[in-house]
C-alpha cells in the first residue's frame, strides 16, 4: 500500500426518497434516521462519509444490518448515485463519467462478488469465470485460457464444464471470486461475500483469499458484519452505524480503543488470541 490512496471519498452523502434535497438541512444538521424517516418520509442511507482506501489493501467496511456498508460499497461503482459528495479512483472523479466511460470503468477497474454468487445458470462454469472477458472484447481463446487459470488458482480446475446447479455453495462462492478475478480488475468489490457459506467453508474461503491477496495485491473492499472475518482479512476496518462512520483504522486501533460504546459492544468479547494467535 503506498501513500497515495486509490479511492478518496469526501462528504458522501444518500438520501432515499421522493425529493433528497429538500431534507438535506436537516440532515446536516444531525437528525438522526429514525426521525428523518418519520417527519420527511425519506430514508438516511449515508451522512458525510470521508474515507481514504489505499492501494492493495484489505479495506473492510463492517456494521449491523441496514448500517449503510452495502450502499456505500455500492457507489465506488456508481450502481448507487450519491445525493452529495466525491469519489475519486485513481484521480478520475467518478461522478463526473459519462454513462460509456462508466460501461468501460466497470468493465476494467473494478469487479464485484456478490453474497449471493450471482452466477448465470444457463452458462457452465467456465462461461460464467470468463464473462467479464467477453464483455470486455477479449478472444474466445484467450478467455477460455484465462478462465481455466482463475479456475485453477481457486481450487476448481477441471469443473468447467460443470453448471452451477451441480456446484455446493462453496463451490459457487469460488466461481464468483474467480469470475471477478478473471477481468484484472485492479480493485475487487466483495459485498458480504462469504456470509451465506456455512462456517467451516467460510473460513476455508477467507484462508483462500488472504493466500491469494499475497500473491495478487488488490485493493479489496470488503463488506461483512461479522467482526471475527473483519480482524482475520482486514488491513484496515471501517464501522459504520446508521449511515455514519463512527470509526476507521487497523485492527489492533479498533480493539484497543474503540471509539464509543457502539464499537466496544462489537469488541468486548473478542481476545488478542482470535486476531493474532
Amino acid at each position: 500500500m503506498t501513500d497515495d490512496p486509490l479511492i478518496r471519498v469526501r462528504g458522501l452523502y444518500k438520501i432515499f426518497g421522493p425529493d433528497p434535497e429538500s431534507v438535506m438541512p436537516q440532515v446536516e444538521q444531525g437528525m438522526d434516521k429514525d426521525a428523518l424517516l418519520q417527519q420527511t418520509g425519506h430514508a438516511l442511507g449515508l451522512r458525510n462519509i470521508d474515507l481514504d482506501i489505499g492501494r492493495g489493501e484489505v479495506f473492510v467496511v463492517m456494521g449491523l444490518s441496514g448500517c449503510g456498508k452495502s450502499t456505500l460499497l455500492r457507489h465506488f461503482n456508481r450502481l448507487i448515485e450519491p445525493t452529495r459528495g466525491s469519489i475519486r479512483v485513481d484521480g478520475v472523479d467518478v461522478l463526473q463519467l459519462g454513462r460509456r466511460e462508466l460501461q468501460e470503468f466497470r468493465r476494467h477497474r473494478m469487479s464485484m462478488v456478490f453474497q449471493r454468487f450471482g452466477l448465470m445458470p444457463h452458462r457452465n462454469v467456465l462461461d460464467n469465470v470468463a464473462y467479464g472477458l467477453m464483455v470486455q472484447g477479449v478472444g474466445r481463446d484467450e478467455r477460455r485460457r484465462r478462465a481455466e487459470h482463475w479456475l485453477e488458482a481457486v481450487g476448481l480446475g477441471g469443473y468447467g464444464s460443470q453448471f452451477p446447479s451441480q456446484l455446493s455453495g462453496g463451490q459457487q462462492q469460488r466461481v464468483g471470486l474467480a469470475r471477478a478475478l478473471c477481468t484484472d480488475a485492479g480493485i475487487l468489490l466483495m459485498d458480504e461475500a462469504f456470509s451465506a457459506l456455512d462456517p467451516l467453508i467460510r473460513s476455508e474461503m477467507q484462508e483462500q483469499l488472504m493466500e491469494l491477496q499475497e500473491r495478487l495485491h488488490k485493493t479489496i473492499v470488503f463488506i461483512t458484519h461479522d467482526l471475527d472475518e473483519a480482524l482475520r482479512i482486514g488491513d484496515r476496518i471501517a464501522i459504520l452505524k446508521d449511515g455514519e462512520l463512527v470509526q476507521q483504522g487497523a485492527p489492533e486501533e479498533i480493539l484497543s480503543a474503540p471509539a464509543d460504546a457502539y464499537v466496544e459492544a462489537f469488541v468486548r468479547n473478542v481476545t488478542r488470541e482470535q486476531r493474532w494467535g
